[in-house]
């Protein structure tokens, strides 16, 4: 594959981007590739999903992106009486005016945390689905648009099941990555320790951007060139989990699209106006392994969907340079 010569639009957007991956590390410490991945995800017009146990991070990795980025943030806490309008709005009646008008709901804004997901009922998860797909909200026939950036960072506790809903695949499929934070090193620890015990961490970081300043940059990673070659490459990916024996449901073609522009974030990232295969190899895991439903059988055996798409990622060839 040919190596351009780096525009310098493209090192302004990969320091752009270096910028607010910094800011956030100075509160979410240790976790640079998770920190990466969820602003590639934001950069993508993707949503993120946060599986970890409690304690790690998960609300502070969004709450320091929101502020990293000067946009406004949300947090709505999914419970079991939470109602579908105290997501997406409600008109109600002005005395004064003698017309119904709309109150906007929490999705309204541009991080949107949606902590603890699961606990939600199945008819409350669904108001995020329009949401979340086509970036809009319709409520009594009218459509409201959402702004730019918008991005779902929904956070569920893997080990507690009492009193959760599981997410249906329909929702899962329209989560961009899903990603683990996981427990820090001791050193880590040790240091988060002495900063976080001084004070709140979030109250001593500033803004590196803003929001159209984030939009500018998910107009550009649209440009990024994906050469033909690498899109058989995510097809094949994508198309082979729908065969591998292991699995009983494998990635739909959302998959496929969302890997791609996540591909596309990734390498503008990287200072590159074109997508490499390692951009598709590095974020395959983190946007499939929740589209995939293991057999009864792998699950007996104890194999993983992180454990197959592992295998499958590995064995699929990867296209060579000056093939598209």
């Amino acid at each position: 594959m040919e190596v351009r010569e780096r525009p310098l639009e493209w090192q302004e957007f990969a320091k752009r981007f270096g910028d607010v991956e910094a800011n956030v590390e100075r509160v979410v410490r240790g976790k640079r590739e998770e920190i990466r991945l969820a602003l590639v995800a934001l950069i993508a017009e993707g949503h993120l999903l946060i599986e970890d146990v409690p304690g790690v991070g998960k609300t502070m990795l969004a709450k320091a992106i929101a502020r990293s980025i000067d946009c406004s943030f949300r947090r709505i806490q999914f419970t079991p009486d939470l109602l579908p309008t105290d997501i997406t709005g409600v008109n109600v009646f002005n005395q004064e005016q003698r017309d119904f008008e709309f109150r906007p709901g929490a999705i309204f804004a541009n991080i949107v945390l949606g902590d603890e997901i699961n606990r939600a009922s199945p008819k409350t998860q669904s108001a995020l689905l329009e949401c979340m797909e086509e970036r809009q909200v319709t409520v009594d026939a009218v459509t409201h648009p959402l702004g730019t950036p918008f991005m779902v960072v929904a956070t569920q506790n893997p080990i507690e099941h009492e009193g959760t809903y599981p997410l249906p695949e329909a929702q899962l499929d329209r989560f961009m990555l899903r990603l683990s934070i996981g427990y820090p090193s001791a050193e880590v620890e040790a240091d988060i320790l002495e900063s976080h015990s001084a004070g709140a961490p979030l109250a001593e970081i500033a803004p590196v951007t803003d929001a159209p300043g984030v939009a500018e940059m998910v107009d550009q990673a649209r440009t990024v060139h994906v050469a033909p070659a690498l899109r058989r490459y995510i097809v094949d990916l994508v198309s082979t989990t729908r065969e591998h024996p292991d699995l009983y449901l494998g990635a739909s073609p959302r998959a496929a699209i969302m890997l791609l522009r996540a591909a596309r974030a990734m390498a503008a990232a990287e200072q590159r106006d074109f997508v490499v295969p390692d951009d598709v190899k590095a974020l395959a895991l983190p946007a499939l392994v929740h589209r995939v439903i293991p057999t009864a059988d792998s699950v007996m055996s104890g194999r993983t969907p992180n454990v197959i798409l592992a295998e499958l990622i590995d064995q699929v060839p990867v296209p060579v340079a000056g093939s598209g």
